[in-house]
């Protein structure tokens, strides 16, 4: 199956405005099938773009059951326009829920990873505020990282790092990723805690299901625990992958993912997809 059969024309949507104007690339893919007013909704992690092995395979489960899908790079990332050292988590929320009310479905299950989960958790939040934006269906969040910021950087933040934030606006990590370090902004860390989610009870009124792995190096499987406790609903679902990494992106983590997807999607929409 062809991976370019299943990659709809890239769009822009302008964000912001002025000094803070951004153009953010999209894949908008419309639902094929009558009576699935339902998107899926990809939402990467830092550092990750919409062209990513997972977003790919959501955007062909998508395609294989004639539901829209939409995903799209944060500023700063893939094809998108800005400062990647611009972003915080309150900007690219904003270009979320903008691109979302761009495609304007009616219900959306949420796919996030690492930091998408976060994003995830608060456009949940935010589309929960106004009347006639997208209601969240379900949420699957692969490896997530809400409040990341404040309980994985900051207490974790050596004597360098900490001079090189107050001088410096940032500090600089090696990525095991990436030829290139990840870069942490002072406005980030900042702007996170003002997005802090893991503050007391979610209230997402829809299906969750988690997949974690257990030798993730980056989010500590405890973080997934943790975010389950500030979980309340009865349907939520936490998987442990034993021997998974941060990324989940091997044929069996696919598996589990695109399993996790229909799941929540059935229970959204029944007899919609398998």
């Amino acid at each position: 199956m062809s991976e370019a059969h299943f990659l709809p024309d890239v769009t822009v949507l302008s964000v912001g405005e002025g000094d803070s104007r951004r153009d953010i690339a999209m894949r908008l893919r419309a639902a094929t099938i009558d009576g699935a007013p339902l998107a899926l909704v990809w939402l990467s992690g830092y550092s990750s773009d919409m062209e990513g092995t997972k977003a790919v395979e959501m955007d062909a489960y998508a395609a294989e059951n004639g539901l829209a899908a939409i995903r799209f790079d944060y500023s700063g990332h893939g094809r998108s326009g800005g400062a990647f050292t611009d972003g915080t988590i309150s900007r690219w929320l904003e270009e979320a829920l903008a691109v979302v009310r761009h495609a304007a479905p009616e219900r959306v299950v949420l796919v996030g990873s690492s930091m998408g989960g976060w994003i995830a958790l608060r456009l949940l939040q935010e589309l929960g505020k106004a009347a006639g934006d997208a209601q969240v269906a379900g949420m699957v969040l692969i490896a997530p990282a809400p409040d990341f910021t404040a309980e994985l950087i900051e207490p974790n933040l050596g004597d360098a790092e900490k001079a090189s934030l107050a001088e410096r606006g940032f500090f600089e990590e090696h990525s095991e990723y990436s030829p290139e370090p990840n870069i942490f902004t002072r406005a980030l860390i900042e702007d996170g805690r003002a997005n802090r989610v893991l503050q007391g009870i979610i209230e997402t009124g829809c299906p969750v299901h988690i997949l974690q792995g257990m030798q993730d190096a980056d989010v500590p499987y405890a973080h997934a625990l943790k975010l389950v406790e500030h979980l309340p609903a009865a349907d939520v679902v936490l998987t442990l992958i034993r021997d998974g990494d941060h990324r989940l992106s091997r044929p069996q983590d696919i598996e589990r993912l695109l399993g996790a997807i229909a799941e929540v999607v059935n229970a959204g929409t029944p007899g919609v997809a398998n």
